[in-house]
């Protein structure tokens, strides 16, 4: 058990290491900064956003006399600002999976993992580790940002409400991320790569869809699976311990999808 562990740290150091050291890996954070910036500031200011509209408000209840009803503004602004995250990481994630597993293909190194006495669940758990934390890294100065938005709020915001939102956030990118590098792990084209894996998250986005047209208890068991209910679920700060369960399961699938993939391309080498 050591053996592993000690295999799973060497695989994680190795693979956060490359994110550090990439351009695209600064690229991908550049852009996701930006983009998460403007989504903060039109949120909070921009002309439909939440502080214009609770002011309109509560000048046109000054003018007509008419109460108007309370707004929790920093429960709103936390659950549309991970709501907007949520969105991006569709586009940003699968950039960042793509390459998991297909440039060790491209390099011929993804022969030497196949062959080594690594086992290949700790490559993939360490591969896995490495892109979420990499990814943690990249939403922590966001974090700080929306922590001083919400410090003037009186009264005080419960801490459970982002701390639920921000762990629905991470196992959303989990999950995305783990799916991805099993895509990642059948082909050697990034491109396909991150096509494949943006497409197989569009549709669990959506699967809740088809299973309202569906309808019956298949249909309820169809729209379970969408990672966009759950998420939903999280962000307002509602801890769902089935939504917890479904993102669990879809990591845990794409880490095993992953080992019998290796599996075969060893046994093909053999």
């Amino acid at each position: 058990m050591g053996i592993v562990f000690s295999n799973i740290i060497a695989i994680y150091r190795r693979e956060l290491q490359s994110y550090f050291v990439s351009p695209l890996a600064y690229a991908i954070a550049g852009v996701f900064w930006f983009l998460a910036g403007l989504f903060l500031v039109m949120i909070l200011l921009g002309p439909e956003g939440i502080l214009p509209s609770v002011t309109f408000l509560d000048l046109q209840a000054q003018q007509l006399g008419v109460p108007v009803p309370p707004v929790d503004v920093p429960y709103e602004f936390v659950r549309a600002f991970l709501d907007r995250l949520g969105w991006l990481l569709l586009f940003i994630l699968p950039i960042l999976s793509m390459g998991l597993y297909a440039e060790e293909r491209k390099r011929g190194t993804l022969e030497l993992l196949a062959t080594s006495p690594v086992t290949n669940w700790a490559v993939a758990v360490g591969k896995l580790l490495g892109v979420v934390t990499f990814f943690i890294t990249l939403i922590l100065p966001l974090v700080v940002f929306e922590a001083i938005a919400i410090s003037g709020s009186n009264p005080p915001m419960s801490p459970t409400i982002p701390l639920v939102g921000h762990l629905g956030l991470i196992l959303l990118a989990a999950s995305i991320l783990s799916l991805g590098m099993f895509i990642s792990s059948l082909t050697d084209s990034t491109i396909l790569s991150a096509v494949f894996t943006f497409a197989l998250v569009l549709l669990l986005l959506f699967v809740d869809l088809i299973g309202k047209n569906i309808g019956g208890n298949i249909g309820e068991a169809v729209g379970y699976l969408s990672i966009l209910k759950h998420y939903n679920t999280l962000i307002q700060g509602i801890f769902d311990s089935s939504a917890l369960i479904l993102f669990a399961s879809y990591i845990f699938l794409g880490i095993f999808l992953t080992a019998q993939s290796i599996d075969a391309l060893r046994f093909q080498r053999n």
